[in-house]
């Protein structure tokens, strides 16, 4: 690191605020009792026992944030999320890769399993994409099922702001790998943010506050499916505590995904959520989808437009995965379906 660069970062607020957030034992809470006790951010920093592993830990994390596009959003700029910035203890510092301009629009949150079934995606997906006709953000955690058909889903709709995806690690690391396409396209076409440092591995407990933030950042909050002890219960958790608006789309009660929407309904703490006409009337017609796609095959008829995991399709069809993957090929030489991130999808 050279002396140069040091120097510039030693005067720079953005390096005092970092230099607080990623000292061991300094969270949101112990953050904002320092730079109260001492009057502001440069004081508070300066208050702390010097520590070369940590400046210079910041300052490799703020070339490298420069070096792939990644800006940092701090709670007094006009770009930080209105509503997570009136959560008590919201991060203080969000790294952003795409346009920061989608963190100052209406959004709303999009959740459920990782094990959504074909109709389940379809209907989140068609739900997503018309709130994003409507400009409102559509923001979800970029996990496989119900959160990729989320993003695809406001994906379809035009513009350059249609979703927002909140990471449990640094917004430059990729998980899961299996949507590495649909990250570089919300990344194109709207954010992808993160409270963790640039590089950051996330382990499980960075995955419930990355719940907490999707809830922060949304208006309003519609869960798919979701089992009794999912993330996604959490996130209506947090959304009840942050006196959001639910929503939750009913389930088969035999199925163990149905448990997380139908006891939000039960106990009053969320609406029935039927579809796109609860949030704009007459319902937005998507031309890919109104055709008559039925055939004499069950595994073609379980496919659409949103990617479906060959396990799940198994599961459908009742069969094993390395039945469906020998039929699968057959489909794909007769240029019936491909295979695309997250799974397969009809063409």
């Amino acid at each position: 690191m050279s002396v140069f660069s040091y120097s510039v970062c030693m005067n720079d607020e953005l390096f005092y605020r970092l230099l607080l957030l990623r000292t061991p034992g300094i969270g949101p809470v112990r953050y904002n009792e320092l730079i109260s006790r001492f009057g502001d951010v440069a004081a508070a920093a300066q208050s702390l026992v010097d520590n070369d592993d940590v400046r210079d830990s910041v300052l490799r994390e703020m070339d490298r944030a420069s070096a792939l596009g990644i800006q940092y959003i701090c709670d007094n700029m006009p770009q930080y999320p209105r509503m997570l910035g009136r959560i008590k203890n919201h991060p203080p510092v969000l790294t952003v890769r795409g346009n920061p301009d989608t963190l100052t629009m209406s959004a709303v949150g999009i959740v459920g399993t990782r094990h959504a079934t074909v109709a389940g995606m379809n209907l989140v997906a068609d739900i997503a994409d018309a709130f994003a006709a409507h400009d409102v953000v559509v923001v979800s955690g970029m996990a496989m099922g119900t959160d990729a058909a989320a993003h695809r889903g406001a994906l379809r709709a035009a513009g350059v702001t249609q979703t927002i995806a909140v990471l449990a690690g640094g917004v430059d690391y990729i998980w899961p790998l299996e949507n590495e396409s649909l990250y570089w396209e919300i990344v194109e076409r709207g954010a992808v943010v993160s409270e963790m440092p640039v590089g950051f591995v996330p382990v499980a407990t960075n995955f419930v506050q990355r719940n907490r933030w999707i809830a922060g950042i949304s208006e309003k909050l519609i869960i798919s499916e979701a089992d009794e002890n999912s993330g996604s219960m959490k996130t209506a958790r947090f959304a009840i505590d942050a006196n959001r608006e639910i929503w939750a789309i009913p389930s088969h009660p035999s199925d163990s995904r149905a448990f997380g929407p139908n006891l939000l309904i039960q106990s009053g703490a969320a609406k029935l959520c039927n579809g796109v006409t609860d949030f704009f009337g007459v319902e937005k017609k998507n031309v890919k989808n109104v055709k008559n796609n039925d055939s004499n095959n069950p595994l073609l008829d379980a496919l659409g437009t949103i990617p479906v995991s060959e396990s799940v399709l198994a599961d459908i069809v009742k069969k094993s995965v390395s039945e469906i993957k020998s039929d699968l090929v057959v489909l794909e030489l007769q240029g019936l379906v491909r295979k695309v991130d997250g799974g397969y999808v009809r063409n």
